[in-house]
């Protein structure tokens, strides 16, 4: 599957739109593009990691798929990226992460107040970007109608991250809890993303839903299956060393449905545990005994075959009586799947 005209009409769209405005305020865009892989330390070019630019992607599709063409919704498509990339900004800052893709973030080197500005400003472009659409094209109903569907997506991107916190200060955290805070950090601006390039191929509000629908479940099962990785994953697939999210003490699913079962059978075991101040590489192997004890393992790839089902179900809704050409539509589901396919 060969993307790369999407993704370089994407790169060259985020390069316009993060262009340098006035020599003053430079830092302040370079910072931004030190993120997005595009400088080094020193601010000179660099050809560094920028992560696979899913978003913009499904964004691009989805209003190809649906017969539109996916050139108009580059702003669209750009600004997803940037709201994405906004989140990571700050995320780095609240999980006090010094790397990100192998280099240092931005917080790690211009300080957490420029950080969360570099953030904030962010967050800002990707608003304007939104407004790019008019000179591609589209209509104001369109372009009112994609804002809205940006700034909800940010909101619950927000609200997702607050439940995240919130919950390592919590002893008791149930699985619907989690759930819903995974629709908003992770589902939420996938569903986003989707819906839009719908809505810019021309789609009626059923459909868009349908798109928004795909988009929410491919988002869950996405984060259950990057929380399944997190813990049994090959460090050589993942990027990060075996069972890290064991010693962050993560409440992720495995981690939450084994609490859950020590409560019901009267053990505390992984409890104690996780309430320790710090976990050290000598406890990774008791808490991997204490998963296993629990079922942890086949509980949550349980809940990735079903999540994956529905994701299948929603995209067959989504597509029923698209427009667009079946290759755009191919080339949807194939990006879709490959983000969670169900090997661990």
């Amino acid at each position: 599957m060969d993307l790369s005209v999407y993704l370089q009409a994407t790169e060259e769209e985020l390069c316009d739109i993060l262009s340098i405005r006035e020599g003053m305020t430079a830092p302040l865009y370079q910072m931004m593009q030190y993120h997005l892989g595009w400088l080094d330390t020193q601010l000179a070019p660099e050809e560094a990691p920028r992560g696979k630019r899913l978003r913009p992607l499904l964004c691009l599709l989805a209003c190809e798929a649906t017969g539109g063409d996916w050139r108009r919704a580059l702003g669209a498509a750009a600004a997803v990226e940037l709201v994405h990339n906004f989140s990571l900004l700050h995320d780095d800052i609240e999980d006090n992460s010094a790397l990100r893709r192998h280099r240092a973030t931005v917080w790690s080197l211009w300080g957490i107040a420029q950080g969360i500005n570099a953030g904030d400003g962010m967050w800002a472009v990707a608003r304007l970007a939104v407004h790019r659409l008019s000179r591609a094209g589209c209509g104001p109903a369109q372009v009112l109608w994609v804002a809205r569907l940006l700034d909800h997506a940010c909101l619950e991107l927000c609200t997702g991250q607050f439940l995240d916190i919130s919950f390592e200060e919590r002893e008791s955290v149930s699985l619907a809890e989690y759930e819903r805070m995974i629709a908003g950090k992770t589902a939420a601006l996938l569903a986003a993303a989707l819906a839009m390039g719908a809505v810019l191929g021309g789609s009626h509000e059923q459909a868009v839903g349908a798109y928004q629908a795909f988009g929410y479940e491919l988002g869950l099962t996405f984060q259950i299956r990057d929380d399944i990785l997190g813990i049994w994953g090959d460090p050589a697939r993942t990027g990060k060393s075996a069972a890290s999210d064991i010693l962050a003490r993560k409440k992720t699913l495995p981690a939450l449905y084994a609490l859950q079962w020590e409560r019901d059978h009267g053990y505390t075991d992984l409890a104690r545990i996780y309430a320790r101040p710090r976990l050290v590489p000598e406890h990774v192997p008791e808490v991997l005994g204490l998963l296993e004890r629990a079922g942890a393992l086949e509980f949550a790839r349980d809940q990735v075959r079903e999540h994956h089902r529905r994701t299948e179900i929603s995209l067959v809704a989504a597509v029923a009586g698209a427009s667009g050409p079946l290759s755009a539509q191919d080339k949807l589901s194939e990006l879709a799947f490959s983000l969670v396919d169900r090997t661990f």
